[in-house]
């Protein structure tokens, strides 16, 4: 059983634990400008269109060389090569044929996979030691990684965090706005060359950790976490580059200790496709559990909004019915039009909130509670005021004071009152007399 510590000294794991560290972090900067400029699928393409390069290297190669210690040389040449033709098939396809994207995109991706798969099926026999090896750029083998690649990545990953300091604000501009980029006399086209060679080469590289088929997991994951959790492109980065670290190190600690967990060691799990499961949980988190967008934090939110709106309706309704008013729980479960279960529910945060106090059987309202209702009730009529002002028919104006007083904040109410008073958007309309907004 291995330490934390035996992941970065361990002479059989230290490799792979760092090499792969370094491979995330680079594919997952690089995959930030691809999801911020809306071409993910672009990584998927050009993954599958690197595999031909990658055969077809091996191939020559097995055919007039023989020494092994240039062979990675050679397929990771040959899968840039086979990478930038497909790039440069799918703009001629976008912009001189006027396919559209998508459809450039599956074009490529399947066609350069399909000649790839072809020219590996007559490998297996022709070359069947160098098939073999090949088979390694097809899923993956990062266990296998030795120091060199270490130092492979590290030079990639310095080269991304080099470009992305030093052009931080032009990147920027040629994200969001090209045209702007451009008119303000940003190179965008050196730029776009830049950006293009960095993805290629990420991919290129990383193949050799996740394999073809998986490395555009590693370039969208890390991204998609950080989108979910910030909207500050800085912060983005940063949550990229954390999660793509972590998953690289989570993956190659998982792949190793849970063989022992369940059985002893006596079966295994390929470390490059484990490095995706752990990037793609930390996705699915994010989606479900980030602070502003995540899905049950949007429910929760609406659930707690629903929860306000209903207690500030009970308390309207009392204030209507008469400061002195008690009232059943029947009774509020008939203003509400919910269960009786969900009246009850409402009564006991009431309770706790200390707007009601229970008398008998009924509920009335307490001096906080009073307060309340009346600061409700000021808003409603304050925004029934502001719509008649700006026009809006008189049937429809107490519908949308209704939906619009529960999200007033002191703040806007404030604002409110001052512009009603003295109507600056409109200099020939009459100040609201006070009066109105009692």
């Amino acid at each position: 059983m291995y330490s934390l510590w035996d992941f970065f000294t361990d002479p059989v794991l230290r490799a792979p634990t760092l090499g792969s560290m370094l491979m995330c972090l680079s594919s997952s900067l690089v995959g930030v400008l691809v999801v911020i400029r809306k071409r993910s699928l672009l990584g998927e393409a050009l993954s599958h269109a690197a595999y031909p390069g990658v055969v077809l290297s091996a191939w020559i190669f097995a055919l007039f060389f023989r020494e092994e210690d240039l062979f990675s040389i050679a397929i990771l040449a040959g899968a840039f090569f086979s990478a930038w033709i497909g790039l440069s098939c799918i703009d001629f396809l976008q912009n001189r044929l006027r396919v559209k994207s998508d459809a450039a995109l599956c074009f490529v991706l399947s066609s350069f996979f399909g000649v790839g798969i072809l020219v590996a099926s007559h490998m297996q026999t022709a070359h069947a030691l160098w098939y073999k090896q090949i088979q390694v750029f097809l899923y993956g083998q990062a266990a296998t990684m030795t120091d060199r690649h270490i130092w492979m990545y590290g030079c990639l990953s310095s080269l991304i965090v080099a470009f992305l300091l030093l052009f931080y604000r032009e990147i920027q501009l040629f994200s969001f706005d090209p045209l702007f980029a451009k008119g303000v006399g940003v190179r965008v086209r050196l730029l776009e060359t830049v950006f293009v060679f960095l993805l290629i080469l990420a991919i290129v590289i990383g193949i050799r950790s996740v394999g073809v088929v998986l490395m555009s997991g590693m370039l969208i994951a890390p991204a998609v976490f950080a989108r979910q959790m910030t909207h500050r492109l800085s912060m983005v980065f940063t949550w990229a580059a954390m999660i793509g670290v972590s998953s690289a190190f989570l993956g190659n600690y998982y792949s190793v200790k849970i063989p022992f967990w369940i059985d002893s060691g006596h079966f295994s799990l390929p470390t490059g496709p484990m490095i995706l499961v752990v990037s793609m949980a930390f996705c699915i988190i994010a989606l479900g559990f980030a602070p502003k967008k995540g899905l049950f934090t949007i429910q929760l939110r609406k659930s707690r909004f629903t929860r306000r709106c209903a207690e500030e309706n009970v308390l309207k309704a009392f204030w209507k019915r008469g400061e002195h008013t008690v009232a059943s729980l029947d009774e509020m479960q008939s203003w509400m039009h919910h269960s009786w279960i969900a009246a009850y529910c409402l009564s006991r945060r009431l309770l706790k909130q200390g707007w009601l106090e229970k008398q008998g059987s009924g509920y009335f309202l307490t001096k906080d509670g009073k307060n309340k209702a009346a600061e409700i009730v000021r808003l409603h009529r304050l925004w029934e005021v502001y719509l008649v002002h700006l026009g809006q028919s008189r049937e429809k104006v107490h519908a949308s004071a209704e939906e619009m007083e529960h999200v007033m904040t002191p703040e806007l109410a404030k604002e409110l009152s001052a512009f009603l008073q003295d109507p600056k958007e409109d200099p020939h309309a009459q100040p609201i007399p006070r009066g109105d907004l009692r």
